[in-house]
């Protein structure tokens, strides 16, 4: 037997590749140059070249995978090419719509000249606040506004002194009488030459001073003079208009030459025909109201309120432009990275403001543009689950990129039961999203959202890990020459770049690979920096890597320390010495998120007569996964095929995981669960000095497990805690040989022959290791060899069998 475990047992130089500081041909990263280089992400550098350069529609690209993989950096480089290339942009700008004030207008231009016909405007305003007013005060258009005003108020003389002529005639005569704030003209009968009214004309009745005869003559003539008087101030009215209109065709013809001087000057600027249409709108607006750019009196100030709150209509707003985003000073494609995406962040808001009244109001000049509108003609990049979980955010992005078009609206327009009448044109815009986040978030959108795949064509997925090869090496070594640089770090001696190298092999858990995980290698190089200037050392070497990867792991392996500490003091019972029948040290894994850690657990077994078969305690209890019920099911299928071929199986065996207080899941306890039912039927105890991990197929098969490195260390801390004696070990899988990374401490007590790594390819290899004896070979009657353990487990499932058909008949 020990011959057989020696040949198991896995070399010394094959528990963890060592990287020669030789071999990396240079002494320190001061001879290293440091590349910008993209490190290790070949499929995902394709995709997002695609991604990018592709113009057609729905080509956004979803970024998946880890992070600290280079996931931004990568982004950011590539986006960092197109940034140097010349591009044609716009500037978008919003003007009052005239016609309905609620829709304001859009105007696209170059970019620059957005925020030049801003200014136009301005200086158009204040232009016809100069030449309006001199226009005004000229002596020759106060001539002929003299003029004309003289020849109706002429008319109006003559028509009313006919009408007086006629009321005279009659005996009457022209009053102004109160009526509210106002005077009107009335008709008063004149007696005595006095005008007197006719409330009063009884009284002179019976004075005798008239007659009644007389009375109703008056009211004869009275009546017949209303009626003359009404078409006497219509004459007047219909005078006024025509003075007021003969004023402002005055007023046309001096000042429009002028407006549309102004006008074409800035038409010729920009030659947009939107702009124009625009401009005949404010031509007519100006041209409506001249008299607004007359300076007024000044207004006596209220207390509490501005000047510019008492005169709001002297802002001109509805000529002023708004511009909404200016790339004036945008050089090459734009890329706008948005770390927070919140619904007014990405897709712009209308601001609202309190008038005067205190109600709330807003207009065209309080529109404000998003990242997604500033990233027009370029990229956006943004983070998937922070676009998610804010409110209307994901809903609105998918409505944009499907229709090209973005309607800018505050987020509780259509949310909330709310909807606004304002709603400015929308905009087309042409933006490549690049969005972040991990392939949970990717899959649930793409199996939940139909829109998902169609707005979201590229997937470039990040990986972990890469080849180890010489070139790829070569990229690490650059990589922490890079870091150096940046970071202000020490130099790495060729021992500390070596370091850090088989660190990132630990990482990626396997030899033949490398972790691209940087973002944990960068904090483990800047720690080792810590530490060397703590040790007061002019360079990094294996020992501030060493020391600094120790540091990490103690930060955070408290909970490690407390379930040793238990095992140590017997509260969690694991044996490591002796030999036990139906009990065996299996190994799992905790993942403590920043930190793993492997630690032994006691798996036993209890067998009997019966038709139960294989009873799972963990599963009967509601605290077993589902692929640990599935490792169970298989160990089944096991010993059907290897002992119920010739007899039926009529065993009840029950097994679980000692002191198991928190569920159970994963199948690479199987065959240890195993080992556990067949020492328990064949009465043969186990080593508890050595522990197992693996899963087993139906065929006895052992297969590979993840945490190898983490399951070893774990238990060979316990054992060392209580003193290596030279026969402790673990069995793994064969093909787990590949992924061994172990600690210096147990490579050390490897070598001295303390501790024993066994890699077994089937059930029979462990079962010999454990127990000391043959697994046995199937003879070609069916039976085993005499006095191997498949020979005992067949013989005690024989008489199970034999005394349960007794017990039946």
């Amino acid at each position: 037997m020990a011959k057989s475990k020696s040949n198991r047992e896995v070399p010394v130089d094959q528990l963890r590749w060592r990287c020669d500081p030789k071999s990396l041909k240079v002494k320190s990263t001061d001879e290293v140059k440091p590349t910008k280089e993209i490190i290790g992400q070949d499929r995902a550098l394709r995709a997002l070249q695609l991604g990018l350069q592709m113009k057609h529609p729905g080509y956004n690209v979803f970024v998946t995978g880890f992070s600290g993989t280079g996931r931004m950096t990568t982004i950011k480089r590539l986006l960092s090419e197109f940034h140097r290339k010349k591009i044609p942009l716009k500037d978008h700008c919003y003007v009052h719509n005239f016609q309905n004030s609620d829709q304001p207008i859009l105007i696209s231009l170059p970019a620059g000249q957005g925020v030049k016909f801003q200014e136009d405007m301005e200086d158009f305003v204040q232009e016809l606040l100069k030449d309006i007013p001199s226009v005004f005060e000229s002596r020759r258009f106060k001539e002929e506004r003299k003029r004309s005003m003289e020849f109706f108020q002429e008319r109006q003389r003559s028509v009313l002194k006919d009408f007086e002529q006629k009321v005279r005639e009659r005996g009457f005569e022209v009053i102004q009488v109160q009526v509210g704030p106002t005077m009107r003209p009335d008709i008063a009968p004149v007696i005595d030459k006095q005008p007197i009214a006719f409330e009063q004309l009884d009284t002179y009745v019976k004075e005798g001073k008239v007659t009644k005869e007389q009375i109703e003559q008056m009211m004869k003539d009275r009546t017949l003079l209303e009626g003359q008087m009404e078409l006497m101030l219509r004459e007047l009215r219909n005078i006024e208009r025509k003075a007021k209109e003969s004023v402002n065709e005055l007023s046309e013809r001096f000042i429009l030459p002028i407006l549309k001087d102004h006008i074409k000057d800035i038409h010729v600027k920009y030659k947009n025909e939107k702009l124009l249409r625009y401009l005949e709108d404010v031509l007519e607006s100006v041209r409506s109201d001249f008299n607004r750019f007359r300076p007024e009196e000044p207004v006596q100030q209220i207390p509490g309120l501005t000047q510019a709150q008492q005169v709001e209509e002297d802002a001109f707003v509805e000529y002023q432009v708004n511009v909404v985003v200016d790339n004036s000073r945008t050089e090459g494609v734009p890329i706008v990275i948005e770390t927070n995406p919140r619904f007014k962040n990405i897709f712009g808001t209308i601001e609202r403001e309190i008038d005067r009244n205190g109600i709330w109001r807003t207009d065209f000049t309080l529109i404000k543009s998003g990242s997604l509108l500033k990233a027009d003609g370029g990229f956006l990049v943004i983070n998937a689950l922070d676009a998610l979980v804010e409110q209307g955010v994901w809903q609105t992005l998918k409505r944009t990129l499907r229709n090209g078009l973005l309607e800018i609206q505050p987020i509780e327009s259509g949310l909330f039961g709310t909807s606004s009448a304002f709603k400015p044109e929308p905009i087309d815009i042409d933006v490549k999203v690049v969005m972040l986040g991990d392939a949970y978030i990717y899959f649930l959108l793409y199996d939940q959202d139909d829109d998902f795949k169609k707005i979201f064509k590229v997937r470039a997925d990040f990986d972990t890990e890469m080849p180890k090869q010489p070139q790829t090496i070569d990229k690490y070594v650059h990589f922490i020459k890079m870091i150096c640089d940046d970071e202000k770090l020490k130099p790495f001696d060729n021992s500390g770049i070596a370091a850090v190298i088989e660190y990132g092999v630990r990482l990626a858990g396997r030899q033949n690979k490398l972790s691209t995980r940087f973002n944990i290698v960068a904090d483990l190089a800047r720690e080792a920096n810590y530490w060397a200037l703590n040790g007061k050392s002019s360079i990094i070497t294996e020992e501030h890597i060493t020391k600094a990867i120790y540091e990490r792991i103690e930060r955070v392996k408290l909970v490690e320390d407390k379930m040793k500490e238990m095992i140590d003091e017997g509260t969690l019972m694991i044996d490591t010495d002796g030999d036990v029948i139906g009990q065996v040290n299996g190994l799992s894994v905790l993942d403590m998120r920043e930190y793993m850690f492997g630690i032994p657990t006691r798996i036993t077994a209890r067998t009997s007569i019966g038709r139960s078969g294989i009873i799972n305690i963990e599963r009967e209890a509601e605290m077993s996964g589902p692929t640990h019920n599935k490792g169970v099911l298989i160990i089944s299928g096991y010993l059907h095929g290897m002992y119920a071929l010739n007899k039926p199986l009529t065993m009840n065996a029950s097994i679980t995981f000692e002191q198991n207080y928190g569920g159970v899941d994963g199948d690479s306890a199987s065959s240890t669960e195993i080992y556990a039912i067949l020492s328990s039927l064949a009465d043969v105890p186990l080593h508890q000095y050595i522990s197992v991990t693996g899963s087993v197929n139906q065929k006895g098969e052992i297969q590979p497990i993840g945490g190898v490195n983490q399951k070893i260390e774990g238990f060979f801390d316990i054992c060392k805690k209580r003193g290596l004696t030279g026969k402790e070990g673990v069995l793994i899988p064969q093909q787990n040989k590949k992924d061994l990374m172990l600690r210096q401490d147990i490579i050390e007590a490897a070598a001295k022959g303390k501790f024993h790594i066994y890699a077994i390819k089937t059930i029979n290899e462990g079962i010999e290791i454990l127990t000391g004896l043959p697994a046995g070979k199937r003879l070609k009657d069916g039976s085993f060899e005499k006095g191997s353990i498949h020979y005992l487990v067949d013989q005690t499932l024989t008489q199970y069998a034999t005394h349960w058909k007794a017990l039946s008949t």
